[in-house]
């Protein structure tokens, strides 16, 4: 599958960057994180299938994903990457070192860990976007009000409306629906031993210390960055800390 992408160029021999958001997002998502590497780096930014401009498939699987990002380095000519992943994207950049282990220099992962969640956490966006639909709703405005009666963070409001464009949005609701259990689940990989550095949200359920098992068997050169007081959107939380902890973790040799 071909992706949507958007080609950041810089006048560098550094690595480029891959960045990959995550459920329900897009290529703008990482916007932060893309403007101050684009200064060091060349950057790709893209949609995922199903999600923005990208192709839509029935198929939401990580192999698949992975498959995805896997044409588009090699449509770019692109020998060796950086890839960083928010959540779903994390998954598929891990995903991605499982098909392709020396095509990535290095890995970052966002607030995600390489498990099979449980708890399904979008049965409440998921209702609010259907409701949004049934309605026939075509304004923000209005959309925001009908999604408020299903969720109480207008955080997460305003984030998912950056997808509703003419009535519309741009990720493919009804597969992403069947697909779930995909999407919060997972198949290991083989042990990837190259450096992998995880950023988890102080306050974010997603990556627990009873994952670090997981995480070590799979990735076993990982080492864990905690951000204080952040969600799952800790890049959006807090900016700063985490540019200062990717520059770190990509300048070393």
């Amino acid at each position: 599958m071909k992706l949507h992408y958007q080609l950041l160029v810089a006048e560098s021999d550094a690595l480029p960057v891959v960045l990959i958001h995550g459920l329900f997002g897009n290529l703008d998502n990482l916007g932060v994180l893309a403007r101050e590497l684009n200064q060091h780096c060349k950057v790709i930014k893209v949609d995922l299938r199903n999600h923005g401009l990208s192709p839509r498939s029935e198929e939401m699987t990580y192999p698949a994903m992975a498959q995805d990002l896997l044409t588009l380095l090699d449509d770019l000519q692109l020998e060796q990457v950086i890839v960083i992943g928010h959540s779903m994207g994390g998954k598929a950049a891990m995903a991605l070192t499982a098909i392709a282990p020396h095509r990535v220099d290095k890995l970052v992962v966002i607030d995600v860990a390489p498990v099979h969640y449980r708890t399904r956490r979008h049965d409440e966006i998921f209702a609010a976007l259907e409701a949004v639909n049934a309605a026939g709703i075509t304004q923000r405005q209005q959309a925001a009000q009908l999604m408020r009666h299903s969720l109480r963070e207008d955080g997460v409001i305003q984030f998912l409306l950056k997808s509703f464009h003419n009535g519309e949005w741009r990720f493919n609701l009804p597969v992403l629906i069947a697909q779930y259990q995909n999407i919060i689940g997972w198949q290991e990989v083989p042990a990837w031993p190259h450096p992998a550095l995880f950023i988890c949200g102080g306050l974010s359920p997603y990556v627990q210390d009873s994952d670090r098992e997981d995480i070590v068997r799979q990735f076993p050169q990982a080492r864990a960055h905690v951000v204080a007081g952040t969600g799952h959107w800790v890049h959006a939380e807090k900016p700063e800390i985490v540019l200062r902890v990717l520059h770190r973790f990509l300048d070393e040799a």
